[in-house]
């Protein structure tokens, strides 16, 4: 067994390697390179392109003006010009920022948000993802996620664990890995690019406080989630109540930024 632990021990090693730490100082495994992260957000970007058709005129330029007031608050080291931006014809309330500079935004989500304030509130909580590399981590905790897997198949066949226990197990392992590792991790994800993407909203000079009623809009509109410890995402309910806990601080930046200039006319 001693090939498994130095497996064990390599991987250990590489996890170590790739660690960085998130905006909010959380610690990260990082494994992708940031070339190779782009490359996917543009393969991702012309794939939504070619599925949905595309609207121009004052709803693209509204999201345009959003996403540069936002992008343009960025720390130098990640600022990024000529972010590419379209508005998708898609019912759906929804938005995404992918690795490389893109930002798509559903007609839904404009007919659901009552200004540009709340619009607002989820680019920047999208632009946030692509800040703090969400998509690198997680891409890089399920490749961990699998080795430790495989490493735990093998092991379970070296101690004698075959047929339907060693499935049962397998699969018991599984749920164990998405339950108590992926799904937990993208929740901290999506509570990371609130806290995250409500600085970056308010530095821009947008009001902090559209966030939380964008997220009641939300709930209003219907759409049943599961349990929480069952989702990518957290409740609606907690959603606010963070995005509530963290405002004063928020309006404080959004106050300095006003006074500072910064007032986007979207």
């Amino acid at each position: 067994m001693r090939w498994m632990q130095c497996l064990a021990i390599g991987a250990l090693s590489v996890a170590i390697a790739a660690c960085s730490t998130s905006p909010t100082g959380r610690s990260q495994l990082t494994l992708m390179s940031e070339s190779k992260l782009d490359q996917m957000g543009a393969k991702a970007f012309n794939k939504y392109q070619q599925e949905l058709p595309t609207v121009g005129g004052a709803p693209l330029r509204r999201v345009q003006c959003i996403t540069n007031a936002i992008v343009g608050v960025l720390p130098p080291e990640q600022r990024q010009e000529n972010w590419e931006v379209r508005v998708f014809k898609d019912d759906a309330a929804n938005a995404f920022a992918l690795p490389g500079g893109y930002v798509g935004v559903n007609t839904g989500l404009l007919e659901l948000a009552d200004n540009s304030n709340q619009v607002a509130s989820v680019i920047g909580h999208e632009v946030a993802h692509v800040m703090a590399q969400h998509a690198n981590e997680r891409a890089s905790t399920q490749s961990a996620t699998q080795i430790g897997l495989s490493v735990a198949a093998v092991a379970a066949a070296a101690a004698g664990i075959e047929g339907p226990t060693h499935d049962m197990t397998m699969q018991a392992l599984g749920l164990g890995a998405q339950y108590g590792v992926q799904l937990p991790f993208s929740r901290s994800h999506e509570s990371e690019a609130d806290e995250i993407g409500l600085d970056l909203m308010a530095s821009a000079g947008f009001d902090p406080r559209a966030s939380v009623q964008l997220w009641r809009n939300m709930s209003q509109a219907g759409g049943g989630q599961p349990p929480e410890w069952m989702s990518t995402h957290p409740s609606h309910d907690s959603r606010i109540n963070d995005l509530q806990a963290s405002m004063s601080q928020a309006m404080d930046t959004y106050r300095q930024a006003r006074q500072s200039g910064h007032t986007p006319d979207c």
